[in-house]
């Protein structure tokens, strides 16, 4: 497997502060790794040092030759007057040919919103079209920061299913950064635990059954995973699976 990011040994301080330490991670062409861990456990900044946005204290950041890295930011905040259409926001900020722009929306499933204005859209929808501009340049790899905040869970379902299809598609790695400890994206191949360094990584199943990410969720919760999958059933009504085994990925048909 072709190595996209190699980080090695890194540490990320603000100010006194010590916010990661020792943080070793890698991700592979076409490999999905969600990175969870609560608020505060250096989630965002490790995806910003890896973005170049945000320097290292110690360790090596290193990118494959010619990498390019799209990204879909959390919270992105809109002004609901601002009057720009979806179509011109993808553009931002040069001019970007309306084929890319038009191929991108189909693949993601918005096109038909292309004409209203940004500050119209839903949040799911949002999000779609965030996505749709991450991919325009063709990334080999996705870093998405909590891109499912908001959503309520059958959007979020749709969400994921449509990451693991933008994976498909493309071969591209994907980096999804989420603080939501219940939920992870079933075709994940890789978790991993953050709290302030690597609690612990695998495969969902052996993360769910780790006893430090046990230990992150506290008593009452029994440490159980929710896996999202996405289902389609014959009127093709979008629907989703609470729970489901890790090593069942992709959708059902």
């Amino acid at each position: 497997m072709k190595h996209l990011i190699k980080v090695q040994d890194v540490d990320i301080t603000y100010g006194n502060k010590q916010v990661l330490r020792g943080v070793n991670l890698e991700i592979g062409a076409g490999e999905i790794v969600t990175l969870i861990g609560p608020n505060g456990s250096g989630k965002s900044s490790l995806a910003r040092a890896i973005l170049g946005a945000l320097p290292i204290a110690a360790g090596a950041i290193t990118h494959s030759l010619d990498l390019r890295i799209g990204y879909v930011p959390q919270n992105l905040a809109v002004d609901r007057a601002m009057p720009i259409s979806a179509a011109r926001f993808m553009a931002l900020p040069g001019k970007v040919d309306k084929k890319v722009i038009l191929s991108a929306a189909r693949r993601l499933g918005v096109e038909h919103v292309l004409d209203q204005q940004i500050g119209s859209l839903s949040g799911g929808l949002l999000q779609r079209m965030l996505l749709a501009r991450a991919i325009m340049g063709a990334p080999g790899l996705l870093i998405l920061d909590e891109p499912v905040q908001g959503m309520d869970q059958p959007a979020t379902a749709d969400f994921y299913q449509l990451l693991e299809e933008v994976r498909n598609e493309t071969g591209c790695g994907i980096l999804l950064v989420s603080h939501d400890l219940h939920v992870v994206m079933s075709a994940s191949d890789r978790v991993i635990c953050l709290n302030g360094h690597v609690c612990c990584e695998g495969t969902p199943q052996v993360v769910q059954d780790a006893p430090e990410y046990r230990a992150l969720f506290g008593p009452g919760t029994k440490g159980t995973m929710a896996l999202y999958r996405h289902e389609h059933d014959h009127d093709h009504h979008h629907d989703h699976a609470d729970v489901a085994a890790p090593h069942e990925k992709g959708p059902v048909q």
